[in-house]
């Protein structure tokens, strides 16, 4: 077996932060291992363009939950990325941390060390704002962060409406207040997408030391006892880490991974034939997603951005773009949004994303007429998915329950979110442009229990799936690495990407993947240690 110090599994968002970090030192050898291809593709780098990366398919990948009568016999489609830089290659760019609360949370339910106050300096150490700076932003990390330079009518329109209901304006979202409207901020640099790849990898690609695999899947993890040894990719070939294994593979893939592996409820494991290396029941549970229901208008005018994509109108924005990258192909779509709070929570529940034409997903098409969406999304669900073995065949699909509205009082909620969504939407500054509402249909808000059913049919995934390797104390039983991301009752094993996360943010979740993975290669090389 080819020896590395370090095997990386997973070269998205965190996995570009870990091979940077830990081939920095010239001296270790590590090896990055991507089942997508490289991230090439001329629409991943261009802001707008990010709905044809997803349409394309070809550099992401959708993993389909089985139907639940709970979404009214659906089953929740969550797209990931699979191609170099994962997530942040193909999202949507906002840069979102969450509140303090959420770290506080963790750091209460037992996570030493992970408090706000903890993480605040690693999002600083990464960060490199273009607007910001002070207590709460840096300006010298790798990660850019800037305004995306356009901004479309509707948007702006949304950001006055939202006002106009009470929300207050919000020029930062990751300062000390959350709560508001404004423009989101983005991970893009210059009128290009500044991914993780670009961000952490690019820099590192030409180390001798580092060794990059691309669309290359990993089979199992390999063990000498309780010590993790390597990795066997599928097809049969093994590589050796003298140092540790760290799997950067996501909420979905790295639970998998881990039960094929031997890691995870020993009776799930042997009831599929695996050998028990590590009896952690917590693998695999503890699954959490935001979802988001849409509100949707058509305008009396054409004027968002429906088909903008087509015909000559593309072929001047793609003119604009190169010559000056300017225009609206520099817009991340999802300009703008807001947090509010409507259960009376004292904190934001509810973050809404807008975008400037009507949308669809993944199981119903987008409505073709010029308009509006506002998608108020439930920032800390209560309910928990699974993310199972179907069999012991590594080229299997995971068997996965996203659980979505287990816990009613997420439907109720989003329900509130959605009634907040409308009110916006009937505000003057958008009432002026939207001729009729088209989703929920007129008359549906009167009606409490019409309007459930609504969100039933509707919910979807906002794509930030969290927690199946859930990080806690020796006390949680169900907790499956400790505080410094190491996998419990084995050796040489970390998990360092959304899966540790106990409790999902109250956010987008690609800026607390990269601190996450910034804390693991620090904990990995010895700059930073809580075990004291």
């Amino acid at each position: 077996m080819e020896q590395f110090d370090y095997i990386v599994v997973g070269g998205g968002s965190s996995g570009c932060v870990m091979a940077n970090r830990l081939s920095e030192d010239g001296a270790s050898r590590v090896l990055l291992i991507e089942s997508g291809r490289r991230d090439d593709n001329r629409w991943i780098k261009i802001p707008a363009t990010f709905f044809k990366v997803i349409e394309q398919g070809k550099d992401v990948v959708a993993y389909v939950g089985e139907p639940s009568d709970r979404v009214n016999g659906r089953p929740s489609i969550v797209i990931q990325g699979n191609v170099i830089g994962g997530g942040s290659s193909v999202n949507a760019m906002i840069y979102i941390r969450g509140q303090s609360q959420d770290y506080d949370g963790w750091a209460q339910d037992g996570n030493r060390g992970w408090a706000y106050s903890d993480v605040l300096p690693v999002f600083r150490d990464l960060e490199n704002n273009m607007e910001h700076a002070g207590e709460f932003h840096g300006t010298d990390g790798e990660l850019h962060v800037s305004e995306t330079g356009f901004h479309h009518p509707l948007s702006r329109a949304f950001v006055r409406a939202a006002q106009e209901t009470g929300l207050p304006y919000n020029p930062d979202f990751n300062g000390r207040v959350q709560e508001g409207a404004g423009f989101y901020q983005t991970t893009t640099h210059n009128g290009k997408r500044w991914s993780a790849a670009e961000a952490f990898l690019r820099p590192a690609e030409g180390r001798s030391n580092l060794k990059i695999l691309t669309e290359t899947r990993v089979a199992r993890i390999l063990f000498e006892g309780t010590r993790a040894i390597g990795v066997e990719l599928e097809n049969g070939v093994k590589y050796k880490a003298a140092g540790e294994v760290v799997l950067c593979a996501g909420a979905i893939e790295t639970p998998r991974l881990l039960q094929l592996s031997g890691v995870g409820d020993a009776g799930h494991l042997k009831g599929h034939g695996i050998e028990v290396v590590s009896d952690l029941p917590g693998v695999g549970e503890n699954y959490q997603d935001h979802l988001e229901s849409t509100v949707q208008g058509v305008t009396r005018d054409p004027i968002s951005i429906y088909r903008e994509d087509k015909g000559l109108k593309a072929a001047f924005h793609m003119l604009q773009y190169l010559a000056t990258k300017t225009g609206i192909l520099c817009s991340n779509v999802v300009e703008c949004g807001g947090f509010a709070d409507v259960s009376d929570a004292g904190l934001p529940d509810i973050q809404f994303h807008v975008l400037p034409f009507m949308v669809g997903w993944a199981d119903r098409p987008p409505i073709e007429e010029h308009g509006i969406a506002i998608g108020p999304c439930f920032l800390r669900p209560r309910s928990r998915g699974t993310v199972k073995l179907r069999s012991a065949n590594s080229k299997d699909a995971a068997l996965f329950d996203a659980g979505s509205f287990s816990d009613p009082e997420d439907l109720e909620v989003l329900v509130r979110g959605v009634k907040k969504g409308i009110e916006i939407l009937e505000a003057p500054s958008l009432a002026k442009f939207v001729k009729r509402r088209a989703l929920p249909e007129a008359g549906v808000e009167k009606e409490d229990d019409a309007l459930r059913d609504f969100v039933r049919q509707t919910a979807k995934t906002v794509f930030h799936p969290v927690g199946t390797a859930k990080m806690g104390p020796d006390t949680d039983k169900m907790a499956v690495v400790d505080n410094e991301l190491r996998v419990k009752g084995v050796q040489g094993l970390r998990v360092c990407d959304a899966s540790v996360m106990p409790r999902l943010v109250s956010g987008n979740t690609n800026a607390p993947t990269m601190m996450i993975a910034e804390r693991g290669a620090r904990f990995i090389t010895g700059k930073e240690s809580l075990s004291a």
